[in-house]
């Protein structure tokens, strides 16, 4: 068993879709027979709530506990019994607000807490799926710094869907300091519509930009939310809409890509 792919969901631009990505995402590779773990590295929990059959303020080991405290925390953090058959959780927290500055004063390698941690999970796991807070600070880096590849989603429909994506891709070359082996996988165009002007506008500039983007595109549909809502994959809300396809296909994608 070859250890797990860790793919970090990253983009410091807020309700791009990194959640949305991470958590139907993961659905699709455990419809397709691989054990996955989300670890949701946002204050915002949004994927917790949405995987997690309780709310992350009932939740004792996040992982804002995680990254500060010590590698025996494991255990108690990692969640099997989820709302996803074959997903399992590390819940988010409001406190991983605070987690950023605390790691900055006591740990030795703020951005490599995740990365040690992380390590005993390789074995268990086939893919492992960050989802990165709307910032470039310490909690993305310590995705990116335990992460084998990243996905950088875009807002298609929206003229400020590229905004920043620059400092992102500046922020990826000094995390391969520490870890070289980082691999970009693409930008992810979400809500995307090939008819609309807009749309193919920022898949050019993604495309130049981020210097790769995947085949696979997401469409803007309603169905979304409302799986969010109902706690729910797209497989179970209506496994034959567009938009559950459309990660079908983005997760044999990824399957190929990282291999």
């Amino acid at each position: 068993m070859s250890s797990a792919k860790i793919i970090a969901i990253a983009n410091h631009k807020g309700g791009c879709g990194k959640t949305t990505t991470t958590v139907h995402l993961a659905s699709e590779l455990a419809e397709l027979g691989h054990r996955v773990l989300i670890i949701d590295l946002d204050p915002q929990a949004n994927a917790s709530l949405h995987v997690g059959k309780k709310h992350p303020s009932e939740v004792e080991t996040t992982t804002a506990e995680l990254l500060l405290g010590d590698v025996s925390l494991l255990t108690d953090a990692l969640e099997e019994d989820t709302n996803f058959g074959n997903v399992s959780l590390i819940y988010g927290s409001l406190n991983l607000g605070r987690t950023e500055d605390q790691l900055k004063d006591d740990a030795p390698r703020p951005s490599e807490e995740l990365a040690t941690k992380i390590e005993f999970l390789k074995d268990l796991y086939d893919y492992i799926l960050i989802d990165c807070p709307p910032s470039l600070k310490l909690l993305t880096s310590n995705a990116l710094a335990s992460a084998t590849h990243v996905i950088i989603p875009i807002e298609s429909g929206s003229q400020y869907g590229l905004y920043g994506v620059t400092d992102l891709i500046n922020h990826l070359s000094k995390i391969r300091r520490v870890n070289p082996d980082l691999k970009l996988l693409g930008a992810l165009l979400i809500k995307h519509d090939e008819r609309q002007n807009v749309c193919k506008l920022i898949k050019l500039e993604a495309s130049n930009q981020v210097g790769h983007l995947l085949t696979t595109t997401i469409p803007n549909s309603t169905k979304v939310n409302q799986a969010a809502i109902l706690q729910q994959s797209l497989i179970q809300l209506d496994k034959n809409t567009k938009v559950r396809k459309a990660f079908e296909s983005l997760a044999l994608e990824i399957i190929t890509l990282v291999q």
